[in-house]
């Protein structure tokens, strides 16, 4: 379904027209937004395509393949100011986090969180927990495998959940994950990240890197030989 520019732009003014024109917090549907029916109809048809596929790597990329042609909508959507409930800004934020553009996903989700918009009825986590804890997975995975990860992306998350209710233990995934990556370059700061996390959830496996790291800032404030002692330490 992809949209040429002319085509593009008329669903962003659509999309906006009417997401401004409905009721804060109301749900929106064909009766008030054409824009909507269209994608509607599109995410129905991409929801079943994906569940004929059993391979997770391949609904991934389907995922890529698709999601462009709902970002026009979006785009309208989320310039309107109005927050209403729409399955396919849940389904766009979700499958966003699932291909890993982050930078995408916040932008949705700063809307939902904003406006307290509630994810489609299959999605059993509130968006805020959701929001946090499969980016803090992907980065775990991504740490264990020797992969790099956007630490960034994980600090934003952090800021913009804070005040946000979710189960002790994913927002210690969220720390636990932060803390891994950033043990390299900041390691006060990573080893403050990992005690909060042990602090929310004591089984969150991050034990063995609070000791590692706290021995590793004790060599280095040591200096490099135990036996030359600095000059601080001779008193002088």
């Amino acid at each position: 379904m992809a949209l040429s520019p002319a085509q593009a732009h008329l669903m962003r003014v659509e999309a906006k027209r009417a997401t401004a024109q409905s009721a804060p917090g109301a749900e929106v549907d064909a009766s008030t937004s054409r824009a909507h029916n269209l994608m509607r109809a599109k995410l129905d048809a991409d929801r079943r395509r994906l569940k004929l596929v059993q391979s997770v790597e391949r609904k991934i990329a389907i995922k890529r393949e698709i999601l462009g042609d709902y970002d026009a909508y979006v785009s309208g959507v989320l310039a309107s100011g109005q927050g209403v409930q729409d399955d396919v800004i849940g389904y766009v934020l979700t499958w966003r986090i699932d291909i890993g553009d982050y930078s995408g996903a916040l932008d949705v989700a700063r809307y939902v969180l904003d406006h307290n918009l509630s994810l489609p009825d299959r999605f059993e986590r509130t968006p805020a927990t959701l929001v946090a804890e499969e980016p803090a997975v992907q980065a775990l995975k991504a740490y264990d495998a020797g992969k790099p990860f956007d630490v960034e992306v994980l600090e934003t998350i952090l800021a913009l959940t804070a005040t946000r209710d979710m189960p002790d233990q994913v927002r210690a995934k969220l720390h636990f994950a932060i803390g891994r990556h950033q043990a390299e370059h900041a390691p006060q700061s990573a080893l403050d990240h990992l005690h909060r996390a042990v602090e929310l959830h004591d089984k969150v496996g991050a034990k063995k890197d609070i000791e590692q790291l706290e021995r590793r800032l004790r060599q280095s404030e040591s200096g490099p030989s135990a036996g030359n002692p600095s000059p601080r330490s001779r008193g002088t």
